[in-house]
């Protein structure tokens, strides 16, 4: 179903909305006020990105615990294939369980090198189909994924079902 017919159909539209880690502790305290701020617009959830290659990922994970916790937000943490192994994803899924987070963005994710076309890791999840089977065995989270609503750039054409 596409956007235009979901909004056609009258629908309502649930809102989210999506932050970046902190990278500093003023960038820290002006995401929280930010969260506070729009927490009582009672989003259906708010996710919180994953950098490049993992870079961020204890940050996120440091930052969808404190939501957890201080909040009465439901946070989305991302998760990404990209250069980890199936046990570091796992891992890193089962951390977001044992601080309470239920619900996974799972992404496929791009290198970490931008203009570099997408590896899979030897040992890692080499799609986002091949992770979201990952994440389910480890815990029942709801799992949500992206996509583009124009061609993917590793796509040869929009009707080609390429997974990414």
């Amino acid at each position: 179903m596409r956007l235009r017919d979901v909004v056609a159909d009258h629908r309502p539209i649930k809102a989210s909305f999506e932050f970046f880690p902190p990278k500093t502790a003023e960038m820290e305290e002006q995401l929280w006020r930010a969260i506070k701020r729009l927490e009582p617009l009672q989003p259906a959830f708010v996710s919180v990105t994953y950098g490049a290659g993992g870079s961020t990922r204890y940050r996120t994970h440091a930052t969808v615990k404190r939501i957890v916790e201080e909040t009465t937000l439901s946070p989305a943490a991302h998760l990404t294939c990209v250069a980890a192994t199936r046990d570091e994803i796992d891992d890193v899924a089962r951390s977001y369980w044992q601080a309470g987070v239920r619900h996974i963005v799972a992404l496929r994710g791009d290198m970490p090198e931008a203009g570099v076309p997408y590896a899979a890791h030897p040992q890692g999840y080499a799609s986002t189909p091949e992770l979201i089977e990952g994440i389910r065995a480890i815990a029942a989270f709801t799992v949500s994924v992206s996509c583009y609503p124009e061609r993917h750039p590793d796509s040869p054409s929009i009707s080609s079902g390429v997974e990414a």
